[in-house]
């Protein structure tokens, strides 16, 4: 295998020892030298493939260490009813008709990333759907990846009458007169589709029942999407039997398209437990890492549990997926059998179950636990000055602040300005990381970056930027401190010799762009494993 050299390039290595440079030299699937274009020329060896980066911005490959891969795939697959494509009800009907015209009768109609808060006409019913189509069953899944929009024929095709009962954790919506409205939240999506797994209480199910040869192919197919935005690794933070078993034949066949780490669901822990298997476990191409629990629900879909509930009415309570003792032996049996523990926690009410829980785990776990908190949105002064006795790693997303900032700013008022404090957290000492949460918002680390840096809303309007972290910052967080979330520091997430030549070469110089031009940065290229998987034809 030949040696590469990308010289002419402003490297950022994420190494304190090294900061900067302006070439590196890749061979056999390492990183052999980083410093002047004559020292990595001379470790690249005779015959290495010369890259001129001209000036642009070398870095480690982006870690994502929350973000649904496979239901990704299959999420780019399906109806696409983001905003601002689908801005209303209308929208979203005539989406779902046009879909109907070109689908054979009694087959299911699946849409992603609906974003009801945002349309004038309030949330869809099943009667919308209904003047869309009465011979398809379909289902239109909320942006937060926590509820969804039924018509009645898939009420029907699952069998749900108007007196069906609302599951533990989860609701079927109805309107004044007591009539399903086609809208469930949380575990009820258990009971719409059919799905691969149980998953019981433990937390949204999106499992659907597909043919592993479509999952397949759809995760190879969004290679594409990945690798042209720089991402090199992920940790999909909810794998199931379903997402193990599609990694597993994508990594046999040699179609995985980049790094997947994974944390198996809470539901598992019993029969994890009953073989022997915690994680780590697997190589560098495909590992469990820790196990991922929910503590409360969505922000976006109004089930996040907040001491004071929220909405501009006060109309959400918000709601647990277990009793809170339930939580607490729940997530330290889990780390007494050597699982880091990663826990779904948005409001403050809920952040207080999810702290006392770890405060219980760290007791029984090793010396380096590193528990995380996934999406981490309202955490108060006193429990982010917690976080710090544990360890905590803040999981966050401030993609949401920018999609749905003006929501959160209706529905919380000040609050919202709190919400992933994570220029607090990093002055506390924390390691705070950056995620994407794809499917729910956008896979591209620079659109994360560029919102981490910003704090605006989509309509512009400021949101917490006393909360507002530098580039640099936004960067490590994105690189080494997720590889450090995922405990794999020692080998990815920094360009130092001796580590894996995960690399992406950006399309340009990105210091000193504002938010706005981050956000418009792509990856000109990307090495995975010392192979370049994508170059962008200038």
């Amino acid at each position: 295998m030949s040696g590469m050299l990308i010289h002419n390039a402003a490297v950022l290595t994420m190494d304190d020892a090294q900061p900067r440079a302006q070439a590196l030299a890749v061979r056999e699937g390492r990183i052999r030298a980083v410093g002047t274009a004559e020292q990595a020329r001379a470790a690249a060896g005779p015959g290495a493939v010369e890259v001129d980066a001209g000036g642009r911005t070398v870095l480690p490959g982006f870690i994502d260490p929350h973000n649904h891969l496979l239901s990704t795939a299959e999420s780019l697959a399906a109806l696409d009813a983001r905003y601002p494509r689908v801005t209303s009800v209308a929208d979203l009907v005539a989406l779902v008709a046009a879909e109907a015209e070109h689908t054979p009768p009694g087959q299911w109609i699946r849409g992603f990333s609906m974003d009801d808060a945002k349309y004038p006409e309030g949330r869809p019913t099943r009667r919308d759907l209904d003047g869309a189509t009465t011979e398809h069953p379909v289902i239109i899944y909320h942006v937060s990846g926590h509820q969804a929009v039924v018509n009645s024929a898939a009420l029907a095709w699952s069998g749900i009458g108007e007196d069906v009962p609302d599951p533990v954790g989860g609701s079927f919506l109805r309107d004044e007169g007591g009539r399903l409205t086609g809208m469930v939240t949380d575990a009820a999506m258990e009971l719409l589709l059919p799905l691969a797994v149980d998953i019981g209480c433990h937390g949204p199910n999106f499992h659907t029942d597909l043919p592993a040869e479509q999952l397949l192919g759809w995760l190879s197919d969004a290679a594409g999407p990945y690798l042209s935005a720089g991402v090199t690794t992920v940790c999909d933070p909810q794998v199931s039997a379903r997402e193990l078993r599609v990694y597993r034949a994508a990594r046999a066949a040699g179609t995985l398209p980049l790094r997947t780490f994974g944390m198996p669901l809470s539901h598992q822990l019993d029969s994890l437990t009953a073989v022997g298997l915690a994680g780590p476990f697997g190589d560098d191409w495909l590992r469990l890492s820790g196990m991922k629990f929910y503590s409360d629900g969505t922000l976006l879909g109004g089930t996040a549990k907040f001491s004071v509930p929220y909405g501009e009415h006060g109309e959400f309570p918000g709601s647990l997926y277990h009793h809170p003792d339930q939580l607490v032996d729940l997530v330290t049996r889990a780390a007494r059998e050597g699982w880091q523990v990663a826990i779904h926690t948005q409001g403050d009410a809920a952040m207080e179950h999810t702290l006392k829980a770890i405060a219980s785990a760290v007791r029984v776990s090793g010396p380096d636990p590193r528990p995380r908190v996934e999406h981490c949105g309202y955490p108060t002064r006193e429990q982010a000055k917690r976080f710090t006795d544990f360890g905590v790693i803040p999981v966050n997303q401030p993609n949401f602040l920018h999609d749905s900032g003006g929501d959160f700013l209706r529905r919380l008022g000040q609050r919202a300005h709190r919400l992933q404090p994570m220029r607090e957290e990093i002055d506390l000492g924390l390691r705070p990381v950056l995620s994407s949460d794809s499917f729910v918002s956008s896979l591209r680390p620079m659109d994360t970056v560029a919102n981490a840096v910003g704090r605006t809303t989509r309509e512009g309007l400021e949101i917490g930027t006393d909360q507002a972290v530098t580039l640099h910052e936004a960067l490590r967080a994105h690189t080494l401190d997720a590889a450090h979330s995922l405990g794999v520091e020692d080998r990815l997430g920094m360009l130092r010799e001796g580590h894996l030549a995960d690399v992406v070469v950006l399309d340009r110089d990105v210091e000193g762009l504002s938010p706005d031009d981050l956000r418009r940065v792509d990856a000109w290229m990307t090495v995975l494993d010392g192979e370049v998987v994508h170059r962008r034809e200038d």
